[in-house]
């Protein structure tokens, strides 16, 4: 898989203490809390599972485009771009709004 395997040890750094694992999906690194997907790196890009409202409002800012690998985009997540979090502090604040979401969710079995 072709993926930013230094983008995925900012997310570990990130994530270390929260329980979270990790699964290859979507053609990268996904990670995991409670077997609900927080976030995952395809290519160089950042994906974050916000949900449809959080979303939809994310895509305003700069460096975000609409997960779409299907020709239909997903509603609840979205992809950002690596000027977008360039920062440890910018990649934790995406990272923590997709954990703040997910954390809403069940877990899965």
């Amino acid at each position: 898989m072709a993926y930013d395997t230094h983008l995925a040890e900012r997310i570990r750094w990130i994530l270390v203490d929260d329980g979270v694992t990790e699964r290859e999906m979507f053609g990268g690194i996904a990670f995991m809390l409670h077997g609900n997907m927080v976030c995952g790196v395809t290519h160089e890009a950042l994906m974050l599972r916000l949900g449809p409202q959080l979303a939809a409002a994310a895509l305003d800012e700069p460096h975000t485009r609409p997960m779409d690998f299907t020709g239909k985009p997903m509603k609840s997540m979205l992809l950002v771009d690596p000027p977008g979090f360039e920062t440890d502090d910018q990649l934790a604040g995406w990272i923590e709004r997709a954990r703040d979401f997910v954390g809403t969710l069940p877990p899965k079995a």
